[in-house]
């Protein structure tokens, strides 16, 4: 499918991708496809459970991103790919996967895929969001507490062990290759349009 339209959106933790990804896929139906980045991380089966909490899963090298760009790079010739599923209650990917088939618009939602030039090298547009670092971390305490059964303390520390030197090392640097930056995340309605503008074009 060589008319397929790859969309990247990066931005820190708790800056707003997944909304903006959300409201795309919710405006456009079938023609999307989402693919999370974290569903790529790597595989930690041989380790205990106290090990795998142990991990920075922030860092470049927590991904199998070779397996992602390779993905999407059949999804591109018309290939269908099953994609791992992570399950962060368990810190590991399960043995499940998704079958994932060629659509027109497929969405790369992540912290770290505007960092690997592998993944830039086959998007058609590079989005970064970008939100003030306290609204992140709030966003990601609610969320990590609520969805995925973290305790307050754990999120608090994994954010000051990890998440923000990370953050400042590898996540904020990779905004020079966005095409678009959006301040606000989905709640910028005159930068939402311009993407929905983007995808509609080519759809149409």
């Amino acid at each position: 499918m060589n008319d397929m339209l790859i969309i990247g959106i990066a931005g820190g933790s708790g800056s707003g991708k997944s909304t903006i990804t959300d409201l795309l896929k919710n405006k456009f139906g079938d023609d999307v496809t989402v693919i999370n980045h974290d569903n790529y991380y790597k595989a930690q089966h041989d380790k205990p459970f106290e090990e795998r909490i142990k991990t920075n899963y922030d860092a470049p090298e927590a991904f199998e991103t070779d397996l992602l760009a390779k993905h999407l790079s059949l999804l591109r010739q018309g290939f269908s790919i099953d994609c791992p599923i992570y399950d962060y209650s368990i810190h590991d990917r399960t043995d499940r996967v998704r079958r994932i088939d060629p659509t027109s618009v497929v969405i790369i939602d992540g912290i770290l895929v505007l960092a690997d030039p592998r993944l830039r090298s086959l998007m058609d547009v590079k989005i970064y969001v970008d939100t003030d670092a306290d609204v992140r971390i709030l966003r990601r305490i609610r969320r990590d507490v609520k969805e995925r059964g973290r305790t307050l303390d754990s999120v608090i520390d994994q954010y000051v062990s990890t998440v923000k030197p990370m953050h400042e090392m590898y996540v904020e640097p990779s905004k020079k290759y966005a095409d678009v930056i959006i301040p606000q995340g989905g709640h910028n309605l005159v930068a939402m349009e311009m993407i929905e503008n983007r995808v509609r074009s080519h759809l149409v």
